[in-house]
């Protein structure tokens, strides 16, 4: 079902993160950046509670997808309730969308993750679960992290577009991919850019956002920014 986040298994997928686009242009820039060579978009749904900002809701993930029918959706719940947002999202057109281990309560963990997966297996997406920069990635958290279809590690807090890579959490990359395995997708989100893409790669992040670092340059040097980001030393 999601077999576009397993093939190919290695090839570094570059997510650009529409939080940074300029949205009186949205769906012409998210197109310009598939066009010069992203594979997916990432979508960043903060909601005033888990996180500091209020970004984009369910609308703005169905005008995506009416305009780019064939793109690939990367829904980032940043929320403290995000099982409420699930079937929306889904409807709304999302492919994937991941959670946070901060909101899981307290004793209930591995339930509440198995549930959640699921749900979005039944609506047709894939699972992710994410770590912020501050938490402990404690060994608990492993089988957790494996129930989902891939990892996300935040590389800056989560709230806003713009900030620097914090390299400490390289750690936590290398101790999941180590743990799950080759075969499994690690995605990294926050100041992802071609200075700062290697070390994420060689950590083992192998799904990498980038927002600024792409949408804040003209859009002649995308398709060489992305490369970079994929690939480049």
């Amino acid at each position: 079902m999601h077999d576009w986040l397993t093939h190919p298994a290695r090839l570094p997928l570059v997510a650009p993160s529409i939080l940074a686009a300029d949205f009186a242009m949205l769906g012409d820039e998210s197109r310009a950046a598939l066009d010069a060579g992203a594979d997916l978009l990432h979508l960043d749904v903060m909601d005033g509670h888990f996180v500091p900002n209020l970004t984009m809701g369910p609308d703005a993930c169905s005008a995506i997808r009416l305009h780019l029918p064939g793109v690939r959706l990367d829904t980032h719940l940043m929320v403290e309730y995000p099982d409420r947002f699930f079937e929306a999202f889904a409807r709304a057109g999302a492919n994937a969308m991941s959670f946070h281990v901060e909101v899981l309560p307290e004793g209930d963990e591995e339930a509440v993750v198995r549930a959640w997966v699921q749900q979005l297996h039944d609506l047709g997406c894939a699972a992710g679960l994410a770590i912020n920069p501050p938490s402990e990635l404690q060994p608990a958290m492993f089988d957790l992290f494996a129930a989902c279809d891939y990892a996300l590690v935040m590389s800056v807090n989560p709230g806003f577009a713009g900030q620097a890579f914090m390299p400490e959490v390289l750690e936590k990359v290398r101790r999941l991919r180590l743990e799950l395995g080759p075969q499994a997708r690690i995605e990294i989100d926050g100041g992802i850019g071609p200075s700062t893409a290697p070390a994420a790669r060689d950590a083992g992040a192998d799904m990498l956002v980038a927002g600024s670092a792409i949408f804040g340059h003209d859009r002649h040097a995308w398709a060489e920014i992305i490369a970079a980001i994929r690939d480049g030393r």
